[in-house]
């Protein structure tokens, strides 16, 4: 596996329109949450590497806690820094917050 970072870099503003759409998505748990992260991120828009998620996916999943939202938070990291790491993890709990 390849933990390269794929040429495709996103805008700050494509990301936090992922994050945002990523939040108000609660079907499916956390397997749905990782599933549409790894579609969209690696597979659609090549963001981040397969190598690169899988290792960040296992890394978050010895951690205790929400493994689907540390990942969120990962990859916001990796691709805009501490900036995209909060925007990440704010906008993957903050949407369904909203209305409880």
């Amino acid at each position: 596996m390849s933990h390269q970072q794929p040429e495709q870099s996103p805008t700050y503003k494509e990301a936090l329109k992922f994050w945002f759409k990523l939040g108000w998505i609660s079907f499916g748990g956390t397997a749905g949450h990782i599933a549409l992260m790894h579609d969209f991120i690696v597979e659609k828009k090549k963001w981040i590497s397969d190598g690169l998620f899988f290792h960040a996916l296992s890394i978050c999943m010895l951690l205790p806690g929400p493994e689907a939202q540390q990942l969120a938070i990962y990859i916001g990291k990796q691709l805009h820094g501490k900036k995209g790491g909060l925007t990440a993890g704010l906008l993957f709990v903050l949407p369904p917050r909203l209305f409880y």
